[in-house]
Parts: C-alpha cells; structure tokens; sequence
C-alpha cells in the first residue's frame, strides 16, 4: 500500500514536470555570466538565482600529492623529477605508493604538456594563463578543473564512471570532459560520478544501477548506464540549482542552493533518508530535512551527513561501522541503519559544528572552538574528541578510507587512521591511531585546502605571509 502510495506521488510529480519540460526549448539553463545576481534571493522569487563562479584571484602557491598511484590517479608524470627514484615510493604492479607529500610541477608549460602532451587542438589557451584551479580525488579516479574551467579525468573507468566512453576501461593519462558550462566540482564515485557546473547544472555519468544493486543513481528517471555526462533535466525542470553533490556506492546526495537536500538510488540500507527501502529514479527531498537549513553535505560508501545552519549534523544511512556517529549498543551490527535523518549528538550535544567530512566508512567534524570529532570504522560508534589536537586550533578536515586529514589555522596538515597506501604521507606505510603533523610540506608555506580520495591526497598551499 505505501509503495503504490509513493509511486503515484511520484508520477504525479513527473507529470507536473514534464508540461513544465515542454514549455522549455533548451538543453540546459539560459544564464549568462554577465548578468548580476542578488547573493540573496527575496523570499517570493520562483526560483533562485544560479551560483556564479568567482574567479581565483590568487592562485595557489604549489600543490601537493600523495598516497597510491592507480591507473593514473596521481600525475606522476608532474611530480619532481626525484619522485620516481624516492625511497618512501614502493611499486605493487600498476600501483605506486607515495608515502610523503611531493610537489606537482605546474609551471613553464608542464601542465600544459601533461594535459595535451604533442597535440595542437585545445592546447592554446586565449588567456595565456593556464593553471590549475581545483584539483578532485575520487574513490579511484582524479579530476583537474583549470581555471576557465574545463576538466581533465584520470584513473579507474570499469563502470564509466569517469565519462570517457564505454569502450576504454581506464585513463593512465588525461581526458577532457566537455561540457557546456565550466566545472565547479567533479565528485567521482566507485561505480558512476557526477559534475556540477558553475551555472548550478548536475551531469551524472556511469553505471545506472541494476534491479539487484539498486536503480536509479543517476537521477535520470531511469537505470540505463550513460557513457558520457548527461544533464540532470529533473533539476532543471523543477528550477533547482545545485550547490554540492556527493556520489556513495549506489546512491547519490545533492544540496540546492536553497539549502535542500535531495538523494536518489540505491534505498538499501536507508541511503535515501526517507524511511523506505524502495529505490528512488529521480533526485527527491529529504523530507525530514525540508525545515532544515543545510549548509553542507558530505557521504560516503553508503552514508550521508547533512550540517544546519545551527550547526548540527544529521545521519542516515549505513550503520555497521558505527559512521554515523548514533551510536550503535554494545557490538556492531552488520545491517545496522538509520533510515531516517537522525541528529548526531552524544561528545557533540551544545557544540556548534562548523565542518563535516566523511570517509569511506567514517566520518568527522569540527566545531567552532577548533575541535575534531572523529568516529566510525568500528573504533568509535559516537563522536570522539581528538585530544592530542587540543593545543590548535582545527578549521577543516578531509576523509578517504579509513584515514583522516586535519587542517589547523596554521595552516599544518595532520594525519591518521590506516597507512598501508601511503595516504598518511609521514614516510611510511604504517598506521596512526591518532593525528600526527605530515612534514613533508616545506614551512614557507601553509595549506589552504585538501581533498581526500580513497587512497589519495591533494593539497593546496600558499606563502606564509
């Protein structure tokens, strides 16, 4: 009786849309850059104003890569010519290990040889400034998105996750994606990934599900697989424009800029944060957060956290690691979920949390006094304080699997969790129970940003001033 209820919710819904869909005569938004946007929309606009995309005004000073190096995830053709001959690098068939932060080369043309090598097309840039603007780690691929905002993939394509096609199962060098609209954000998932532009548009690409896996990752209304990154018409339709987008395993998390959230796929296990376990083909809210003004989303392989304006994060989904943080009794529960948004409370109740992260299968916050939180792969089931970081003061943080990165207002990156792919980049392969300072990034400079594949890392830095 609920399935027939919801799936006549939800044909009404598309059919309210698709007369809206034929009113419109084209692909993707009418938006020019030109035109200013309130940063505020007035509360009886129809539809919100598209997120306009800055331009960087001070590039980063260097960036920084390390960990496992898998079909081409890590540019080692960019590192330091000392990298290949490092004694922290260890090769395992197609995979090399570095264990300690190496710095890309990025100037005098090295980026542009990288991403074109010997070809003429596309390798002239009108500007005559071509850099790097973004640089994404994914569960086992890496996109770069330079600062015109066209973008580069690399790594694993077994299920045409990185949109390259079909055919070639693997990137060992980079391929630009076109879209029509520059790149703010790839998220690059195991199994299908997701691009959002800087216009708000959503292109999702990969596997599309399957009757035992789950439908419906995509958004698309379907459970085909799509070789190249296709427009999430939904949004469109609807006027929704997206702000942030996580790819889990079988099941996707979007946030509109309106501080929605909304998820489709896979609903084992509660990963749609609806209550049922019915598989959803087209991005729909979150109900339970419909009064909640999120800020900030963040997912892993088949959870997904949500953060208030409030500062309060809500959980659902997968719970047999304990990574979201609810608690889980006395022993871990293989089938343990929440299929509900529930509140993360606990170490955590009357603090404000200002940055959330999760990993594969943990997660981690920091509060406003510059703490971090850490919980998940079956060592903590509630949010635990990292007590050896108490004498900084903590402003971001990045997960992968099982390993954790810590940013503190100096600007220092600190590291821990499972070391055996080199993602801790402390010279070794061993593991950290707790946060240790990762020296290898030279102490002129400070990191400004991070991003955590499954196991690889990229940092950001600028001069210290």
């Amino acid at each position: 009786m609920m399935i027939a209820k919801r799936t006549a919710e939800l044909t009404l819904r598309r059919s309210r849309q698709i007369k809206l869909a034929a009113s419109a005569s084209h692909a993707h938004r009418n938006y020019s850059p030109t035109t200013p946007t309130s940063s505020s929309a007035a509360i009886d606009t129809p539809s919100p104003s598209p997120p306009i995309a800055q331009p960087s005004t001070t590039p980063p000073q260097n960036v920084y890569m390390w960990g496992t190096s898998k079909k081409g995830t890590i540019p080692m053709n960019l590192m330091e010519q000392d990298a290949n001959a490092s004694s922290g690098g260890m090769f395992s068939g197609d995979e090399k290990i570095v264990d300690h932060p190496m710095r890309l080369e990025l100037g005098e043309g090295a980026l542009k040889a990288f991403l074109f090598g010997d070809e003429k097309e596309g390798s002239s840039d009108t500007n005559g400034d071509m850099r790097l603007e973004n640089l994404h780690c994914g569960a086992s691929g890496t996109a770069m998105v330079l600062n015109d905002g066209r973008c580069f993939v690399m790594g694993s394509n077994k299920n045409g996750e990185l949109g390259i096609g079909s055919e070639k199962k693997e990137a060992a060098k980079p391929i630009h994606i076109p879209l029509p609209d520059p790149v703010a954000k790839a998220s690059l998932g195991p199994n299908f990934s997701a691009f959002q532009t800087t216009t708000g548009d959503l292109y999702t690409v990969g596997f599309g599900g399957s009757r035992l896996n789950g439908m419906g990752c995509l958004g698309q209304g379907n459970m085909d697989s799509y070789p190249t990154p296709t427009l999430v018409n939904s949004l469109v339709e609807d006027g929704c424009y997206a702000a942030d987008v996580h790819c889990g395993e079988y099941s996707m998390t979007v946030l509109t800029t309106e501080g929605e959230v909304l998820t489709c796929g896979s609903g084992s296990y509660g990963r749609l944060g609806n209550l049922e376990t019915i598989d959803q083909l087209f991005l729909e809210p979150v109900e339970l957060m419909g009064a909640e003004d999120v800020t900030q989303i963040a997912g892993g392989f088949a959870f997904s956290l949500a953060l208030n304006s409030g500062g309060i994060i809500h959980a659902w989904g997968r719970n047999n690691e304990g990574q979201l943080g609810t608690g889980m009794g006395l022993s871990a529960d293989m089938y343990a979920m929440e299929s509900l948004p529930r509140p993360i409370e606990g170490n955590l109740e009357g603090r404000t949390v200002t940055r959330i992260a999760a990993g594969h299968t943990h997660a981690a916050c920091v509060t406003s006094d510059g703490a971090l939180f850490t919980w998940g792969m079956n060592y903590t089931h509630e949010p635990k304080l990292e007590t050896t970081l108490l004498h900084t003061k903590i402003v971001d943080v990045a997960c992968g699997q099982n390993y954790s990165l810590a940013l503190d207002e100096e600007g220092r990156v600190f590291s821990m969790g499972k070391g055996k792919t080199g993602v801790l980049g402390l010279a070794s392969t061993t593991s950290s129970a707790y946060p240790i300072l990762v020296e290898g990034i030279p102490e002129e400079e400070r990191v400004v940003a991070m991003n955590c594949g499954w196991a690889h890392v990229a940092c950001a830095t600028e001069l210290r001033k």
